[in-house]
This record gives C-alpha cells, sequence and structure tokens, in this order.
C-alpha cells in the first residue's frame, strides 16, 4: 500500500503484484491521519474488502507527505536558538542578501532564526583542523542559559570548519547534555560534514525547526496498528528512497521534498519500463507543477538548493515547482495583467465548483467553464462539480479585466500553460538538454489536460500517460527502495593520493552498511554506489560525477576528471571549459540502496488487455479549443474501453475514474503493453 498527501487530495493505491486499486479522498490540513485513513478506506473499498481486513496482510506500507512542508511553508516550526563561532553571529541572517542603492543590504525574508537567536562563542578551527582558539566551555554554557531563556525550543550549533575538526562542535554538545538535559540538540558537522558553512548552518538550523513536525505520523501509525498493520511504516524521503521512521525523526528535514521525489522515482520507473532513457516528469496537483528530469534512466539530482525561501544543503531530487496547480488562484496584478499562482485555494475551500465555500477561480474552475471537465463525471462520478459557481467565480475576475467568464477561463488557461512551458524550457537549457530528446511523462490530477499542449510548446515529440498517473506519487511510495547517504568533505586537487581517498571512501561504505543494517535490510540486499562532487579549481559549484568502487587509483582518477570535463562541457557548452584548469575533488558521497518489497508494475500483452464493453461508448461534449472560437463538439471516450490496438487521434477527452486526458488536433495515441497512453505529436 502507498499513500501520498497531497496540498487537494491524498491518493492511495492497493497492489498485490497483479492488480494495482487506486482511490483519492480530500486531504485534512491539521490533521494528516483523518485524511490518510479516509484514503486507505476509499482503496479497500476499490478491493471489495474492508480495511481492517486488508491490513493485516499489507507486507509494505510506504508514505509520501507534506507534514515538513507544511510546517515550512507556513512557518510554524519550533523556536531555534543557534551557537556559532564568535564574530560569525551574522552569517546567517546576512548571507544570500543583495544590495539594494535605495535600500542598502536586503536580507532574504525568509528566515527561520532571527538575529536575536544567535550567539558567538569563543572558539577557532582553521581550514586545515588546527585549532586557532581554543573553545571556551564558560561561553556555551551562558549562552544557551540565555537562548533558553528568551524562548528558545531546540539548541543548533555549527562552528567554523566543524566538518573538518569536529571536536569543539562536539564538545560543546556534551556541555549542552551535561547542563540542560531534555533539551533538544542539533550538530551541522554531525548531520553534514560538508564545505559551506552557511550550508551545513541552515541544514542543522532547519533540522532544529522541522523537529517536531512529526508527532502527527506517530498517530498516524498508531491509528494503522490499531487497525491491523503489523510492518513498519516507510516514508519517502527528498532523495527519492525511503527511510524509517526512526530516521525520519532523527532527520525530519530530509523529508521536506517527500511527495514529488515519490513521484519522480515512480515516473522514471514507469519511463525505463517503456524504453524511455531522456524524459522530463511533469506532476500537476492540487498546489504546483512539479517538474523534473530524467537522464540515462535516472531522476537528475542535487546536492543543495532553496527550500522554502532558504538555501541549504539537501540531498534530492532535483525537483522545480512552479505555482501552476489546478487548484493554482486567477488574480489581477497592479498592471491589470491576468495571473494565476502561485497562491492556491488548497483542499479547503477549494476551487469555487467544489462547493466548498470558495469564491475565486481556479485553473479547475477555467476547465470546467471551457467544458474540458465533465461536472457529473469528476472522479469517475464520486464528486459533483458546480459549473454555475465556476462560471460566477470567473465572471467575478472578468469584471476588473471587462471580460466574461468565458474569456476569463481561456485566458487562465493560456497563462498557466505559458508559465509551465517556460519553466520545462529553462530546466532543459539550464542542464544543456534538447527538448526533442526528451518525452513527457505525465502523472498527477491534472497534467493529462495540458501535456500535449505543453510538449507542442517546447517542441517534444512524445507524452507518455501512465494507467495510474493521477496516484503516481503514492505508486512511488509503495516501491521506493530504502536509500541512505553519507558525504566526507575533502578538498583535494586531482590527482592526489590514492590511499587517502581508499580510506575515505572505504569509511563512508562502512557508515552506510551500517545505516542499512540499521534499516532492517538483508546485505544480499542492499548495494553501494558512490559519486564526487568535483569542480574546477576557485569555482563555486560542483558537478556531481558517479565512480566505480571505492578505490581511485590514478587510472581512476584520470577517468573521473574526463567525466568531468564531459559533463561540464555537456552542460555548459565547450567554450566554457577552460583546458588547463586545475580539478578540485571537494567531497565524496557513498550512496546505499537497499531492495525492499514493493509495488509493481504488471505488463499486460495485447491479449491481456481487455477493453471493459460495459463502458464502450463515444459521448459529445462541447469545449471551448480557440480563443474567442464558438465551443465545437468534441469525442468523449473512457480509458476502460480502450482497446490494445487502436489509434485515437484529436482532438478527443479520455475520461479516467479519476481524471481527464486531452487530445487536441495534430496528436495520435494508443495504449502500449504497459497499459500506459502514448500521445504522438505531429502539429
Amino acid at each position: 500500500m502507498g499513500v501520498d498527501v497531497g496540498g487537494t487530495f491524498t491518493d492511495a493505491v492497493l497492489s498485490d503484484g497483479q492488480r494495482v486499486h487506486r482511490a483519492k479522498a480530500l486531504s485534512t490540513p491539521g490533521d494528516l491521519g483523518r485524511g490518510v485513513i479516509a484514503a486507505c478506506e476509499a482503496v479497500a473499498g476499490r478491493w471489495q474488502e474492508p480495511l481492517g481486513d486488508i491490513l493485516p496482510r499489507v507486507v509494505r506500507f510506504g508514505l509520501g507527505t507534506t507534514a515538513v512542508t507544511n510546517v515550512l511553508a507556513s512557518r510554524t516550526g519550533r523556536r531555534v536558538g543557534l551557537l556559532t563561532t564568535a564574530g560569525f553571529e551574522s552569517l546567517v541572517p546576512m548571507a544570500r542578501g543583495r544590495w539594494a542603492w535605495d535600500d542598502g543590504w536586503l536580507v532574504p525574508p525568509a528566515q527561520i532564526v532571527g538575529r536575536d537567536s544567535i550567539i558567538g562563542v569563543r572558539e577557532r578551527v582553521d581550514r586545515s583542523g588546527a585549532v586557532v582558539v581554543p573553545l571556551v566551555d564558560a561561553d556555551v554554557i551562558s549562552g544557551c542559559e540565555r537562548l533558553l531563556a528568551e524562548g528558545a525550543e531546540v539548541i543548533a550549533v555549527s562552528f567554523l570548519w566543524s566538518f573538518i575538526n569536529p571536536a569543539h562542535e562536539e564538545r560543546a554538545l556534551q556541555l549542552l547534555r551535561t547542563h540542560f538535559p531534555g533539551v533538544p540538540l542539533e550538530s551541522g558537522a554531525a548531520l553534514l560534514p560538508v564545505m559551506r558553512e552557511y550550508d551545513r548552518t541552515t541544514f542543522a538550523l532547519l533540522n532544529a525547526y522541522v523537529s517536531g513536525a512529526l508527532g502527527g505520523i506517530d498517530s498516524l501509525v498508531h491509528a494503522l496498528q490499531e487497525k491491523g498493520l503489523q510492518v513498519p511504516l516507510l516514508l519517502v524521503h527528498s532523495g527519492g528512497g525511503a527511510m524509517s521512521a526512526g530516521e525520519a525523526r532523527r532527520v525530519p528535514i530530509n523529508l521536506a521534498e517527500s511527495g514529488p521525489a515519490a513521484g519522480v522515482a515512480a515516473a522514471a520507473h514507469v519511463a525505463r519500463a517503456a524504453g524511455i532513457d531522456c524524459a522530463v516528469t511533469c506532476d500537476m496537483g492540487g498546489t504546483t507543477l512539479d517538474i523534473s528530469v530524467v537522464a540515462d534512466g535516472q531522476p537528475m539530482r542535487r546536492a543543495r538548493g532553496d527550500l522554502m525561501g532558504v538555501w541549504t544543503a539537501l540531498s534530492s531530487v532535483d525537483v522545480d515547482s512552479v505555482g501552476a496547480g489546478g487548484g493554482s488562484l486567477a488574480w489581477v496584478d497592479a498592471l491589470g495583467a491576468l495571473r494565476v499562482g502561485p497562491r492556491s485555494a488548497g483542499a479547503v475551500p477549494g476551487p469555487a465548483c467544489y462547493g466548498n465555500g470558495g469564491i475565486e477561480p481556479t485553473v479547475t474552475d477555467a476547465m470546467l467553464v471551457l467544458g474540458y471537465l465533465d461536472s457529473d463525471r469528476f472522479l469517475g462520478g464520486s464528486m459533483a462539480l458546480d459549473p454555475g459557481a465556476a462560471r460566477a467565480a470567473c465572471a467575478r475576475l472578468g469584471s476588473r479585466l471587462d471580460r466574461d467568464a468565458m474569456e476569463v477561463a481561456w485566458g487562465i488557461r493560456e497563462v498557466a500553460i505559458a508559465e509551465m512551458s517556460s519553466a520545462i524550457r529553462a530546466r532543459l537549457a539550464e542542464r544543456g538538454l534538447d527538448a526533442r530528446e526528451h518525452a513527457i511523462v505525465s502523472y498527477g490530477g491534472c497534467t493529462g489536460l495540458f501535456a500535449a499542449e505543453l510538449a507542442r510548446e517546447i517542441g517534444a515529440r512524445k507524452v507518455l500517460i501512465p494507467e495510474l498517473a493521477s496516484v503516481l506519487s503514492a505508486f512511488g511510495a509503495a516501491n521506493a527502495d530504502v536509500r541512505r547517504e553519507r558525504t566526507r568533505a575533502v578538498s583535494a586537487m586531482l590527482p592526489c593520493d590514492p590511499k587517502v581517498l581508499h580510506q575515505l571512501t572505504e569509511a563512508l561504505r562502512l557508515e552506510v552498511e551500517g545505516d542499512l543494517e540499521r534499516d532492517g535490510i538483508e546485505p544480499a540486499r542492499r548495494s553501494i554506489s558512490f559519486v564526487a562532487e568535483v569542480h574546477l579549481k576557485r569555482q563555486k559549484w560542483e558537478l556531481a560525477i558517479p565512480f566505480v568502487g571505492t578505490g581511485l587509483d590514478g587510472a581512476a582518477q584520470e577517468k573521473l576528471v574526463s567525466d568531468f570535463r564531459a559533463e561540464y562541457v555537456k552542460r555548459y557548452g565547450e567554450g566554457a571549459l577552460m583546458g588547463g584548469a586545475p580539478v578540485e575533488l571537494v567531497a565524496l558521497r557513498a550512496i546505499g540502496v537497499g531492495s525492499t518489497t514493493k509495488a509493481s508494475l504488471h505488463r499486460a500483452d495485447s491479449a491481456g488487455i481487455v477493453p471493459n464493453a460495459a463502458v464502450r461508448e463515444t459521448r459529445s461534449r462541447k469545449i471551448a479549443v480557440a480563443r474567442n472560437a464558438p465551443a465545437q463538439s468534441v469525442d468523449v471516450v473512457d480509458w476502460e474501453s480502450l482497446a490494445p490496438d487502436e489509434v485515437l487521434r484529436g482532438p478527443i477527452l479520455i475520461d479516467c475514474s479519476d481524471t481527464t486526458l486531452w487530445l487536441p488536433q495534430g496528436t495520435t495515441a494508443g495504449l502500449d503493453s504497459w497499459n500506459n497512453l502514448v500521445i504522438e505529436i505531429f502539429g
């Protein structure tokens, strides 16, 4: 069983390896467990058994959760105090700011710790790890006393160069545990021993800030166990793998991109099965469009980036989010231009057509007004939509633009497509990739209405829509392997002493092996790979280059440099590479993967796909296919009725039990052997 908690819907899948059932329930902000249980009961109903009879037989339960994301987005985390190296108290508030001639130095608005909650401690270690100023114990104790007196709930410690020599940081933590037992503590060097004090410090601060976010998870686990669940809950983390609840409690910030990462991992799995190695994954849910890139069958990753307005080092699947989901609100800016997102109607009150009190138009309202959605067949007919409320919301906004409801709805659709296609092009361009060589893998509740148009806009020629498109992130939660990472800073020019590198990689391997053992992964199910973070000397950012084994002898180092230069040229162009520039190895990372029991895709050959004759009908619906043009009649078919050798030609709408797909003019589509809908773009 896999569950994904989204901004509007909570999705669930249930699989026995041959059949996969899926269901949706409205998310319940503030009470995560209620929405999860509702989705589980709904999917059990599709299985035609009570949830209490199914849960004792479940051998894998995966969860993608927004619990940590919600705390960051709403800024409702714990109050954090920071002890850092004296003289560097303003590093966190000032870093990544910018100079404005009228206003002076502007700091980023998304601060999780104020300057008054940061205290300097007398100590100093230099870049080689040598102690320059010994740690003053009294500063640690008095600093913590002051922070606690001012209301700090968690104390983070992060000193300069502690990733090279953590002795001062370890001593400070020992003092704090002795003098302040019971106070939660976080250490930058212990959590993430990597270069860049700002990235390392913000990681510790974020982990402290969200340390109370998993209370709802504990309640959910208890509720599921009461209903019969007997296996541990596995949570999907930002790297696209799974982690135990215990590890999630230790480093909850790793769950910050849980849901999107699960979806990308599942999309890459589906694409590989279909023979597609290079793809752009697009997940349009209720709040955002999440974009990622799959290269050589694997999701692209990043070692640091912006997390809800805070820059930090978080190893994750490289996902970019655009505020253009089904629940994204349309509005008029100060210049009188129509805008869409990033603000969302969420699950409550939701789009106006949901009838839950929403009055502002969303993308979903616009698509209902334009005729793309059927008010009587939404979510397979389980949820009725109110077309009148959607038209009234669009008309209300139109009064500010001197446009009627239909024109506003069309404008919302076009603005959303423009924003999404621009984001996809930017993501491919910054990776040095050609859209014509990539397929779009479309999933999420809304993407199927836009995927073919997006492919046409960016120049892609193929779209793959999995049978489980609307719940693919939930499938990813039921499918993800356990994934653990360990990192060590190196800072050495290549070539360097291979014995030192071998010692580091071997130490990392042993640490990851220990992590997987504590997660209950048997030795036969473990695999470990390595990545080197490399850049040209004095450059700011690194590229992640995989290498094989723990040995980096002369030949292996030469290959590492060669692979780095090839990736550099691919990413930035041949003219950007300085041929004689020295290459620096910044860090080494070990990645441990533990194979787990998981849901699997079921391959169905042509003889195995049997159309459902009971739903085979071709209906007609009037929709708007061009601006200011009369609505035209378009055929509508049901996915369940499609024959394996059938070729559909646009324009046509395809209704599924939980989503709707749109094939515009100039496209054809048919089912492949995995029951994916493959759309070809011609015009």
